[in-house]
């Protein structure tokens, strides 16, 4: 039997994560039954963390069940892409309900990376007044931002400028590595991270590229994931070899069993020659180059 994934401090909050949050984009739009059987693995591994957000389909309500009972077991995350502070209280307000609590332990702002978008949501009635105000009200209790993109590392930098955010998520894989501004950018954020102590949280980390338009694979995420055990493995060790980093769990349910299998192993970062291959066998592209910021 695999020992529990291990737990560490989640940034200055106080909190002990499995360093596998799962990634609740995997409940968008299964059933219940079949929820409940991610459940029993995610308790058998020792995952303390749900990550899911207001627009991931149902996937809040799908935890809804869970935290009628399980409600101490987890660190509750979730998301607002609103950006108006109006907007954004009711959104809180709406996930409140759907899951059935009553406070959200990471309140985070979705995806914002887009500089307009963000003006908005930093600067006066928008979206980050209704998240403090909430965590006044004991709503919520941490505030975090995410983001995907080739500028979320440059722009989650402005962002713990503008505010002292507990968390922050954002890509992180070897393809993205090998952009030379994107590394430049993410290590100076994760520079920053660690003065602060901030928390950062992975995602996308066992990604191959984008959906070719001729694919007739099933589409359980907006990219096309790896799915060899051996190159999910290595993904894997790429992410949680660094100290301190959190990786969030593929929405791609099919892949949950694998991707915990690989964290409960030795973590020693794959070698360069180990992710050279990989690139070449499996035709791993990044994700975002300059200007791809859609998703």
């Amino acid at each position: 039997m695999l020992p529990p994934i291990k737990r560490v401090p989640f940034g200055h909050t106080g909190h002990l994560s499995s360093r596998v949050i799962f990634g609740a984009a995997a409940l968008y739009s299964m059933k219940q039954d079949r929820a409940d059987r991610l459940l029993e693995m995610l308790l058998a591994h020792g995952i303390n963390h749900i990550d899911t957000a207001a627009d991931y389909g149902d996937s809040e309500l799908r935890i809804a069940p869970w935290m009628k009972s399980l409600r101490h077991e987890f660190f509750l995350a979730t998301k607002t892409g609103d950006r108006t502070r109006a907007g954004a209280r009711d959104s809180i307000h709406r996930s409140l309900d759907r899951m059935g609590v009553d406070r959200i332990d990471l309140i985070q702002l979705h995806n914002l990376v887009d500089p307009h978008e963000w003006e908005i949501a930093m600067g006066p009635g928008g979206a980050l007044e209704a998240l403090i105000e909430a965590r006044e009200q004991k709503l919520v209790r941490h505030i975090g931002v995410t983001g995907h993109g080739y500028t979320v590392a440059a722009r989650h930098l402005k962002s713990l400028d503008r505010f002292p955010f507990d968390s922050v998520l954002l890509p992180y894989n070897p393809t993205m590595m090998k952009l030379p501004a994107y590394e430049a950018d993410f290590e100076k954020l994760v520079g920053v991270c660690r003065q602060r102590g901030v928390a950062l949280q992975t995602i996308k980390s066992i990604a191959r590229r984008r959906w070719g338009s001729g694919s007739t694979a099933p589409h359980f995420s907006w990219y096309e994931p790896l799915t060899d055990a051996d190159a999910i493995r290595r993904g894997v060790r790429f992410a949680l070899s660094r100290p301190g980093f959190f990786l969030n769990s593929s929405s791609d349910g099919r892949l949950l069993p694998l991707i915990l299998e690989a964290a409960c192993e030795p973590l020693a970062a794959p070698t360069a020659a180990e992710i050279d291959a990989d690139i070449a066998r499996y035709g791993m592209e990044p994700l975002f180059h300059a200007g791809v910021d859609d998703i």
